[in-house]
């Protein structure tokens, strides 16, 4: 079963951290810079350790290059 959330992303945050806005909503602070999907990967990395599943259970759904991005879990 997927699960699906809405991520806004703040790149270069000094402390990364995943903190919950709403249901289903969260902002996902990253050390990494928006440049050659760097932050991305970092959101990734980030997620699966909060949330105790593997990596290629993340899957960005929407919004590659935007802060606000449909995240799939599962």
């Amino acid at each position: 079963m997927h699960t699906r959330i809405w991520v806004t992303v703040k790149p270069r945050a000094k402390i990364e951290a995943v903190t919950q806005i709403a249901a289903g909503e969260y902002r996902v602070s990253v050390h990494a810079s928006p440049q050659n999907g760097k932050a991305n990967q970092a959101i990734i990395e980030l997620l699966a350790r909060h949330f105790c599943v593997p990596k290629s259970a993340i899957k960005i759904v929407r919004g590659h290059s935007a802060r606000k991005k449909q995240i799939s879990i599962g």
